[in-house]
Protein backbone atom coordinates (compact mmCIF):
# COMPACT_ATOMS: atom_id res chain seq x y z
CA UNK A 1 0.00 0.00 0.00
CA UNK A 2 0.94 3.62 -0.39
CA UNK A 3 -0.40 6.13 2.13
CA UNK A 4 -3.28 3.79 3.00
CA UNK A 5 -4.27 3.37 -0.66
CA UNK A 6 -4.23 0.08 -2.56
CA UNK A 7 -2.17 0.51 -5.72
CA UNK A 8 -2.17 -1.61 -8.86
CA UNK A 9 0.15 -1.46 -11.86
CA UNK A 10 -1.09 -2.20 -15.38
CA UNK A 11 1.49 -3.22 -17.99
CA UNK A 12 0.18 -3.72 -21.55
CA UNK A 13 2.68 -5.92 -23.35
CA UNK A 14 3.25 -7.18 -26.87
CA UNK A 15 6.50 -8.69 -28.16
CA UNK A 16 8.32 -7.75 -24.95
CA UNK A 17 9.99 -11.11 -24.27
CA UNK A 18 13.38 -9.39 -23.91
CA UNK A 19 12.37 -6.49 -21.65
CA UNK A 20 9.34 -7.57 -19.62
CA UNK A 21 11.44 -9.30 -16.95
CA UNK A 22 13.59 -6.22 -16.32
CA UNK A 23 10.40 -4.12 -16.20
CA UNK A 24 8.89 -6.39 -13.56
CA UNK A 25 12.11 -6.48 -11.56
CA UNK A 26 11.95 -2.70 -11.23
CA UNK A 27 8.44 -2.57 -9.72
CA UNK A 28 8.70 -0.97 -6.25
CA UNK A 29 7.22 -2.40 -3.06
CA UNK A 30 4.47 0.27 -2.93
CA UNK A 31 2.67 -1.57 -5.75
CA UNK A 32 0.23 -4.16 -4.38
CA UNK A 33 -0.81 -5.87 -7.61
CA UNK A 34 0.75 -6.10 -11.07
CA UNK A 35 -1.51 -6.81 -14.03
CA UNK A 36 0.47 -7.73 -17.13
CA UNK A 37 -1.86 -7.81 -20.15
CA UNK A 38 -0.61 -10.10 -22.93
CA UNK A 39 -2.12 -8.84 -26.18
CA UNK A 40 -1.76 -12.18 -28.03
CA UNK A 41 2.00 -11.75 -28.24
CA UNK A 42 3.60 -14.29 -30.63
CA UNK A 43 6.90 -14.54 -28.72
CA UNK A 44 7.71 -16.20 -25.36
CA UNK A 45 6.52 -13.17 -23.42
CA UNK A 46 3.76 -15.04 -21.52
CA UNK A 47 6.20 -17.76 -20.43
CA UNK A 48 8.61 -15.16 -19.07
CA UNK A 49 5.81 -13.47 -17.13
CA UNK A 50 4.52 -16.72 -15.64
CA UNK A 51 8.03 -17.73 -14.64
CA UNK A 52 8.56 -14.39 -12.90
CA UNK A 53 5.18 -14.68 -11.16
CA UNK A 54 6.47 -17.74 -9.29
CA UNK A 55 8.77 -15.53 -7.25
CA UNK A 56 6.57 -12.43 -7.16
CA UNK A 57 2.97 -13.25 -6.17
CA UNK A 58 1.86 -9.72 -7.03
CA UNK A 59 2.02 -10.56 -10.75
CA UNK A 60 -1.21 -11.54 -12.52
CA UNK A 61 -1.19 -12.39 -16.22
CA UNK A 62 -4.26 -11.31 -18.19
CA UNK A 63 -4.40 -12.72 -21.71
CA UNK A 64 -6.41 -11.45 -24.67
CA UNK A 65 -7.81 -13.94 -27.17
CA UNK A 66 -7.59 -11.34 -29.97
CA UNK A 67 -5.15 -8.47 -30.41
CA UNK A 68 -6.76 -5.22 -29.22
CA UNK A 69 -3.80 -2.85 -29.24
CA UNK A 70 -2.08 -1.12 -26.31
CA UNK A 71 -5.14 0.93 -25.39
CA UNK A 72 -7.22 -2.24 -25.22
CA UNK A 73 -4.64 -3.78 -22.91
CA UNK A 74 -4.78 -0.82 -20.57
CA UNK A 75 -8.57 -0.87 -20.50
CA UNK A 76 -8.51 -4.57 -19.60
CA UNK A 77 -6.15 -3.77 -16.74
CA UNK A 78 -8.24 -0.79 -15.62
CA UNK A 79 -11.41 -2.85 -15.41
CA UNK A 80 -9.71 -5.66 -13.52
CA UNK A 81 -8.08 -3.21 -11.10
CA UNK A 82 -11.39 -1.50 -10.34
CA UNK A 83 -13.20 -4.84 -9.97
CA UNK A 84 -10.55 -5.98 -7.49
CA UNK A 85 -10.97 -2.83 -5.43
CA UNK A 86 -7.67 -1.03 -6.00
CA UNK A 87 -7.82 2.71 -5.31
CA UNK A 88 -5.34 3.78 -7.98
CA UNK A 89 -4.12 2.07 -11.15
CA UNK A 90 -0.76 3.05 -12.60
CA UNK A 91 0.30 2.28 -16.17
CA UNK A 92 3.77 1.78 -17.65
CA UNK A 93 4.98 0.07 -20.80
CA UNK A 94 6.56 -3.35 -20.83
CA UNK A 95 9.73 -2.05 -22.50
CA UNK A 96 11.52 -0.90 -19.32
CA UNK A 97 11.65 2.73 -20.49
CA UNK A 98 9.78 4.29 -17.57
CA UNK A 99 11.43 4.90 -14.20
CA UNK A 100 9.24 3.14 -11.65
CA UNK A 101 11.33 4.73 -8.93
CA UNK A 102 9.33 7.89 -9.74
CA UNK A 103 5.96 6.20 -9.08
CA UNK A 104 5.26 8.15 -5.87
CA UNK A 105 5.32 11.43 -7.84
CA UNK A 106 2.30 10.20 -9.81
CA UNK A 107 0.46 8.85 -6.80
CA UNK A 108 0.70 11.80 -4.41
CA UNK A 109 -1.63 14.21 -6.31
CA UNK A 110 -4.27 11.47 -6.61
CA UNK A 111 -4.00 10.44 -2.95
CA UNK A 112 -4.22 14.11 -1.92
CA UNK A 113 -7.37 14.56 -4.02
CA UNK A 114 -5.78 17.18 -6.29
CA UNK A 115 -6.32 15.23 -9.53
CA UNK A 116 -8.12 12.22 -10.99
CA UNK A 117 -5.48 11.40 -13.62
CA UNK A 118 -1.73 11.97 -13.60
CA UNK A 119 0.38 11.63 -16.73
CA UNK A 120 4.08 11.88 -17.39
CA UNK A 121 5.55 14.94 -19.04
CA UNK A 122 9.15 14.76 -20.25
CA UNK A 123 9.13 18.47 -21.15
CA UNK A 124 8.51 20.12 -17.80
CA UNK A 125 11.28 22.49 -16.74
CA UNK A 126 13.16 20.10 -14.48
CA UNK A 127 13.40 17.47 -17.25
CA UNK A 128 13.41 19.62 -20.41
CA UNK A 129 17.10 19.80 -21.28
CA UNK A 130 17.59 16.11 -20.51
CA UNK A 131 14.66 15.14 -22.74
CA UNK A 132 15.65 17.39 -25.63
CA UNK A 133 19.14 15.89 -25.66
CA UNK A 134 17.85 12.29 -25.63
CA UNK A 135 14.77 12.38 -27.86
CA UNK A 136 15.30 12.01 -31.64
CA UNK A 137 14.37 15.24 -33.44
CA UNK A 138 11.77 13.59 -35.70
CA UNK A 139 9.97 12.20 -32.67
CA UNK A 140 10.18 15.59 -30.96
CA UNK A 141 8.58 17.26 -33.99
CA UNK A 142 5.82 14.65 -34.15
CA UNK A 143 5.18 14.99 -30.43
CA UNK A 144 4.67 18.75 -30.71
CA UNK A 145 2.25 18.42 -33.64
CA UNK A 146 0.18 15.77 -31.89
CA UNK A 147 0.21 17.75 -28.65
CA UNK A 148 -1.17 20.85 -30.43
CA UNK A 149 -3.98 18.84 -32.03
CA UNK A 150 -4.77 17.09 -28.74
CA UNK A 151 -4.97 20.35 -26.79
CA UNK A 152 -7.84 21.46 -29.03
CA UNK A 153 -9.52 18.04 -29.19
CA UNK A 154 -9.32 17.34 -25.46
CA UNK A 155 -9.74 20.82 -23.98
CA UNK A 156 -6.70 20.32 -21.75
CA UNK A 157 -4.74 23.30 -23.06
CA UNK A 158 -2.22 23.27 -20.20
CA UNK A 159 -0.90 19.77 -20.86
CA UNK A 160 2.15 18.74 -22.89
CA UNK A 161 3.71 15.47 -24.07
CA UNK A 162 0.27 13.95 -24.62
CA UNK A 163 1.68 10.70 -26.03
CA UNK A 164 3.36 9.77 -22.74
CA UNK A 165 2.10 6.43 -21.45
CA UNK A 166 3.31 6.71 -17.85
CA UNK A 167 0.05 7.44 -16.01
CA UNK A 168 -2.01 6.93 -12.88
CA UNK A 169 -5.80 7.04 -12.51
CA UNK A 170 -8.23 6.79 -9.60
CA UNK A 171 -10.79 4.02 -9.24
CA UNK A 172 -13.54 6.66 -9.37
CA UNK A 173 -12.33 7.89 -12.76
CA UNK A 174 -12.10 4.35 -14.12
CA UNK A 175 -15.68 3.67 -13.09
CA UNK A 176 -16.92 7.01 -14.48
CA UNK A 177 -15.76 6.61 -18.10
CA UNK A 178 -17.39 4.29 -20.63
CA UNK A 179 -14.24 2.50 -21.80
CA UNK A 180 -16.09 0.37 -24.34
CA UNK A 181 -16.18 3.40 -26.64
CA UNK A 182 -12.54 4.36 -26.12
CA UNK A 183 -9.83 4.06 -28.79
CA UNK A 184 -7.82 0.88 -28.26
CA UNK A 185 -4.98 1.13 -30.80
CA UNK A 186 -2.01 3.48 -31.03
CA UNK A 187 -3.16 6.98 -30.30
CA UNK A 188 -5.06 5.85 -27.19
CA UNK A 189 -3.38 8.40 -24.81
CA UNK A 190 -4.97 11.27 -26.70
CA UNK A 191 -8.38 9.62 -26.85
CA UNK A 192 -8.22 8.91 -23.11
CA UNK A 193 -7.56 12.61 -22.45
CA UNK A 194 -10.62 13.58 -24.50
CA UNK A 195 -12.79 11.23 -22.46
CA UNK A 196 -11.37 12.45 -19.16
CA UNK A 197 -12.18 16.04 -20.07
CA UNK A 198 -15.67 15.12 -21.29
CA UNK A 199 -16.43 13.89 -17.77
CA UNK A 200 -14.79 16.96 -16.17
CA UNK A 201 -12.05 14.91 -14.52
CA UNK A 202 -8.95 16.70 -13.29
CA UNK A 203 -5.60 16.21 -15.04
CA UNK A 204 -2.09 16.89 -13.76
CA UNK A 205 1.24 16.61 -15.59
CA UNK A 206 4.12 15.01 -13.70
CA UNK A 207 7.76 15.60 -14.71
CA UNK A 208 9.47 12.30 -15.45
CA UNK A 209 12.80 11.08 -16.73
CA UNK A 210 13.00 10.11 -20.39
CA UNK A 211 14.62 6.68 -20.82
CA UNK A 212 15.88 5.37 -24.17
CA UNK A 213 17.61 2.00 -24.12
CA UNK A 214 20.44 1.62 -26.66
CA UNK A 215 19.67 -0.88 -29.40
CA UNK A 216 16.02 -1.34 -28.42
CA UNK A 217 13.00 -0.45 -30.54
CA UNK A 218 11.52 2.90 -29.71
CA UNK A 219 8.10 4.53 -29.76
CA UNK A 220 5.67 4.03 -32.64
CA UNK A 221 5.61 7.79 -33.18
CA UNK A 222 7.17 8.61 -36.56
CA UNK A 223 6.72 12.34 -36.78
CA UNK A 224 4.28 13.81 -39.26
CA UNK A 225 3.00 10.45 -40.56
CA UNK A 226 1.87 9.44 -37.07
CA UNK A 227 0.14 12.79 -36.57
CA UNK A 228 -1.77 12.31 -39.82
CA UNK A 229 -2.91 8.84 -38.75
CA UNK A 230 -4.37 10.01 -35.45
CA UNK A 231 -5.83 13.29 -36.77
CA UNK A 232 -9.14 11.73 -37.94
CA UNK A 233 -9.59 10.19 -34.49
CA UNK A 234 -8.89 13.53 -32.80
CA UNK A 235 -11.33 15.34 -35.11
CA UNK A 236 -14.07 12.85 -34.32
CA UNK A 237 -13.24 13.03 -30.60
CA UNK A 238 -13.37 16.83 -30.67
CA UNK A 239 -16.96 16.97 -31.94
CA UNK A 240 -18.01 14.13 -29.62
CA UNK A 241 -16.59 15.98 -26.60
CA UNK A 242 -18.27 19.26 -27.51
CA UNK A 243 -21.69 17.66 -27.82
CA UNK A 244 -21.32 15.29 -24.87
CA UNK A 245 -19.83 17.75 -22.37
CA UNK A 246 -21.47 21.04 -23.32
CA UNK A 247 -24.86 19.91 -24.61
CA UNK A 248 -25.70 16.53 -23.03
CA UNK A 249 -24.02 16.55 -19.60
CA UNK A 250 -24.25 20.31 -19.14
CA UNK A 251 -24.54 23.46 -21.21
CA UNK A 252 -22.04 26.15 -22.13
CA UNK A 253 -22.39 28.65 -25.01
CA UNK A 254 -18.81 27.96 -26.12
CA UNK A 255 -20.18 25.07 -28.17
CA UNK A 256 -21.98 27.61 -30.38
CA UNK A 257 -18.82 29.71 -30.62
CA UNK A 258 -16.92 26.69 -31.92
CA UNK A 259 -19.61 25.80 -34.46
CA UNK A 260 -19.96 29.39 -35.68
CA UNK A 261 -16.18 29.59 -36.12
CA UNK A 262 -16.19 26.30 -38.03
CA UNK A 263 -18.91 27.71 -40.31
CA UNK A 264 -17.73 31.28 -40.80
CA UNK A 265 -13.97 30.80 -41.21
CA UNK A 266 -14.04 28.34 -44.15
CA UNK A 267 -16.86 30.21 -45.90
CA UNK A 268 -15.06 33.52 -45.43
CA UNK A 269 -11.70 32.19 -46.63
CA UNK A 270 -13.19 30.48 -49.69
CA UNK A 271 -15.23 33.58 -50.56
CA UNK A 272 -12.16 35.76 -50.10
CA UNK A 273 -10.09 33.49 -52.34
CA UNK A 274 -12.81 33.73 -55.01
CA UNK A 275 -12.82 37.52 -54.84
CA UNK A 276 -9.04 37.60 -55.24
CA UNK A 277 -9.27 35.18 -58.17
CA UNK A 278 -12.01 37.26 -59.82
CA UNK A 279 -10.06 40.49 -59.29
CA UNK A 280 -6.84 39.14 -60.82
CA UNK A 281 -8.14 36.96 -63.66
CA UNK A 282 -11.63 38.19 -64.47
CA UNK A 283 -11.37 41.93 -64.18
CA UNK A 284 -12.97 42.16 -60.78
CA UNK A 285 -16.62 42.21 -61.88
CA UNK A 286 -17.74 40.32 -58.78
CA UNK A 287 -15.64 42.42 -56.40
CA UNK A 288 -17.82 45.05 -54.78
CA UNK A 289 -17.49 46.93 -51.51
CA UNK A 290 -20.42 45.12 -49.81
CA UNK A 291 -19.05 41.71 -50.80
CA UNK A 292 -15.56 42.59 -49.59
CA UNK A 293 -16.91 43.84 -46.27
CA UNK A 294 -19.05 40.71 -45.85
CA UNK A 295 -16.06 38.45 -46.49
CA UNK A 296 -13.91 40.43 -44.04
CA UNK A 297 -16.63 40.24 -41.38
CA UNK A 298 -16.97 36.46 -41.79
CA UNK A 299 -13.22 35.94 -41.41
CA UNK A 300 -12.82 38.34 -38.48
CA UNK A 301 -15.92 37.00 -36.70
CA UNK A 302 -14.82 33.42 -37.30
CA UNK A 303 -11.43 34.11 -35.74
CA UNK A 304 -13.01 35.88 -32.76
CA UNK A 305 -15.51 33.08 -32.17
CA UNK A 306 -12.70 30.52 -32.33
CA UNK A 307 -10.49 32.40 -29.87
CA UNK A 308 -13.34 32.96 -27.41
CA UNK A 309 -14.36 29.29 -27.67
CA UNK A 310 -10.80 28.15 -26.97
CA UNK A 311 -10.52 30.56 -24.04
CA UNK A 312 -13.75 29.34 -22.42
CA UNK A 313 -12.81 25.74 -23.14
CA UNK A 314 -9.46 26.27 -21.44
CA UNK A 315 -11.17 27.71 -18.37
CA UNK A 316 -13.56 24.76 -18.19
CA UNK A 317 -10.70 22.27 -18.56
CA UNK A 318 -8.80 23.79 -15.65
CA UNK A 319 -11.70 23.54 -13.19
Amino acid sequence: MYRDKKISLVIPAYNEEKLIRSTLEGVPALIDRIYVVDDVSPDRQAEVILEFAKKDPRVTLLRHTVNLGPGGGIITGYKQSAADGYDIAMVVGGDNQMELAEAAHFLDPLVDGKADYAKGNRFLDSKLEDTLSKMPKIRLFGNWIITALTKIASGYYKTMDVVDGYTAITKKAIETINWDRAWKGYGYPMDFLVRLNAYSLRLIDIPRTAVYLPGERQSQIKGLSYAMKVSPMLLKDFFWRLNFKYMYRDFHPLVFFYYLAILLLPVGLISGAYLVYDKILCGGFAVTAPRSILVALMIISGIQFLLFAMLFDMEQGNK
